[in-house]
């Protein structure tokens, strides 16, 4: 009796263990898994801009937003890509480019 429960048991969690990952499950969770290391690096990159800001000429702020800019877009983070790169165009400015 033991033996039968053991099997079943071991076959429930083959078949859902098989199930999650050619049903893409292994795939949907890797991709939130990159999104989130995506948008963590643009997060530091911010902290990295503003550490330029206060601290560095005007052709390190406009470097570190160009970064800013660059993180956002490989996130896919378009309304904060538009956001940066209206900064990045204005540190330029500043930066006398």
């Amino acid at each position: 009796m033991k033996k039968a429960i053991q099997i079943i048991l071991g076959g429930i969690i083959t078949i859902v263990f098989l199930a999650f990952f050619f049903g893409g499950g292994l795939e949907k969770q890797a991709k939130k898994e990159i999104n989130k290391i995506e948008i963590q690096v643009a997060n530091d990159a911010v902290k990295q801009y503003e550490i330029a800001k206060r601290n560095g000429s005007a052709m390190d702020a406009y470097v570190q937003a160009g970064l800013v800019t660059a993180a956002y877009l490989q996130a896919n983070d378009e309304r904060n890509y538009k956001k940066w790169k209206k900064i990045e165009e204005q540190e330029g400015k500043n930066a006398g480019l």
